[in-house]
């Protein structure tokens, strides 16, 4: 073998390693990008947001299902809770002719509209 092809077998070599070290070198550092700008997951965040405004909604609406209130004392409609308002509903429908008139009534007597407030006086009268 003669110096120079031994030579021309070391340069290729050397740059064969110098061409793999930089693939190398390079896909660590888009490992390394990745790794810190991955972005952390968008659903979790959501879902996360989601249960606390749920949690928060359940906190501010149990109350009104849960308890005896005036919902229009004007016209004396009351709020009952859901566990009895399914009882009274039950009871009430055994006979649906009375239960549909009855719902009807109700439904003119919470649905009316509100008296004209009365004019005020003209002070040169």
């Amino acid at each position: 073998m003669n110096p120079e092809s031994c030579r021309q077998k070391t340069r290729i070599a050397a740059n064969v390693l110098a061409i793999l070290g930089t693939f190398l070198v390079m896909a660590f550092l888009v490992a390394l990008m990745r790794h810190y700008t991955a972005t952390p997951s968008l659903s979790a965040d959501r879902a996360a947001e989601r249960m606390k405004i749920l949690a928060d909604f359940k906190a501010v609406n149990a109350p009104l299902l849960e308890k005896y209130d005036w919902q229009d004392k004007d016209k004396g409609i009351v709020r009952v809770p859901v566990a009895r308002a399914k009882e009274l509903v039950l009871e009430e429908w055994q006979n649906p002719a009375a239960a549909r008139s009855n719902l009807m009534e109700r439904a003119a007597k919470a649905f009316a509209p509100a008296p004209k407030p009365p004019e005020p006086k003209n002070p040169y009268e």
